[in-house]
């Protein structure tokens, strides 16, 4: 598997595009539900990689999403902002029935095997690590709107996947961009004192 969830995508494109060639019933008008999971797919997965931080939970709550799609065809100009919808709403679910599990796992979490040029993929390492930790530590709110902005979202989607107002986005997202850089900033200094202590 992938960072960026290239194995998982080919892996869940391959087996969705024989499930919805099964399972074209229904007035379906001119919707091309393999062209829209092939284009829109990755994009979700890493939007829900990047908020989850886990890559199993990402695929299957992108299946579950395009999965509801198929139920609900829409023409592909609404299916990306509905499919984020769906997915955040089904992440806030899972957050609140495994919160518990959830931190068991990202706890236990030892990461990739080591890599071939350890001095630059442990600094990248760490800078991951580091914006994942200040990115659980933001509201969820807040996480949300930096990741969606993160996925070349537009203002007005973003207001209607958060159910916020589209004229306070702006105002949300620069808070919630102080908010990332100041805890970042505190994580930084902390972690400089702490390795010149251990020096």
């Amino acid at each position: 598997m992938t960072a960026n969830g290239g194995g998982v995508s080919r892996v869940i494109i391959g087996e969705s595009s024989a499930f919805l060639n099964r399972n074209r019933f229904g007035p379906r008008g001119d919707v091309d539900f393999e062209a829209i999971f092939a284009k829109l797919y990755p994009s979700l997965f890493r939007y829900l990689n990047r908020l989850t931080g886990d890559p199993d939970v990402s695929a299957d709550i992108a299946q579950e999403a395009f999965v509801r799609l198929l139920e609900r065809p829409l023409p592909e100009a609404d299916a990306r902002r509905w499919l984020f919808t769906v997915a955040t709403n089904l992440v806030r679910d899972w957050a609140r029935a495994g919160e518990r599990r959830r931190r068991l796992l990202r706890d236990s979490y030892q990461g990739p095997a080591p890599p071939a040029r350890p001095d630059e993929d442990a600094e990248r390492s760490e800078r991951i690590a580091a914006v994942r930790a200040t990115l659980a530590e933001l509201a969820p709110r807040d996480r949300e709107i930096l990741l969606m902005r993160e996925e070349g979202f537009r203002y007005a989607e973003i207001a209607e996947v958060v159910g916020v107002a589209p004229g306070s986005v702006g105002t949300l997202l620069a808070r919630a961009l102080r908010r990332f850089a100041a805890a970042y900033g505190e994580a930084s200094e902390k972690k400089q004192r702490n390795d010149n202590n251990d020096e």
